[in-house]
């Protein structure tokens, strides 16, 4: 344990901290009013957070010469897990649409498998940079949709900025979903050559 690197240790508490932010996102506490106001804020706070760490752990490992295999597939399987928990929590709060988080979740799933397979025949698929934009606005989107019907926005907002910011909510959502299916094609336009084979390991069942 001593050898993961900072970066490493970055992503790891991430790991760990996305049961907090589950806990913002979706703890009741008896409906406390307080709470009830402050909740879609800290959990978008600590969203925001846990999503920067991504940065900051990627750049640690690049100034300190701690690019590690263990770095390369830990840091994309925490951030699949912090996204995969904030969709599963807004749907089950009923601020999302269920087919909009599997849609999401399948194409993270599917293609970390298709990287599998890549590694194991001892090839690279460099990520894009429509997979890093697609990120970017899943994040957005996922903030939006955490605060989008928060009482206190109903407050203190006028009606019409509160519906203005849903809409925009929507708009930046859309968007996240269509990166996603984007980058899912182009993903696996640049893997064809492993997707067609040959595989190794021999005929399987």
């Amino acid at each position: 344990m001593k050898n993961l690197g900072l970066a490493n240790w970055i992503t790891l508490v991430r790991m760990t901290f996305i049961p907090v932010f589950l806990v913002f996102l979706l703890g009741q506490f008896g409906g406390n009013p307080v709470w009830v106001a402050a909740r879609p804020w800290l959990a978008a706070i600590v969203f925001i957070i846990l999503a920067v760490t991504d940065v900051v752990d990627g750049y640690v490992a690049r100034t300190r010469n701690e690019v590690t295999t263990f770095g390369k597939f830990i840091d994309p399987l925490a951030d699949k897990l912090l996204v995969t928990a904030a969709l599963v929590g807004l749907v089950q709060l009923g601020n999302l649409p269920g087919w909009i988080a599997i849609v999401i979740i399948s194409r993270e799933l599917v293609v970390s498998g298709l990287r599998m397979v890549a590694v194991a025949e001892g090839k690279v698929i460099a990520a894009s940079a429509w997979g890093k934009v697609k990120t970017v606005f899943q994040i957005i989107a996922i903030v939006g949709f955490i605060v989008k019907d928060s009482p206190s926005l109903s407050a203190y907002a006028t009606a019409r900025g509160a519906e203005a910011f849903g809409v925009l909510s929507w708009v930046v959502m859309s968007l996240a979903i269509a990166l996603t299916i984007v980058s899912a094609v182009q993903y696996f336009y640049h893997a064809r050559h492993i997707i067609t084979g040959p595989w190794s390991g021999g005929d399987e069942a």
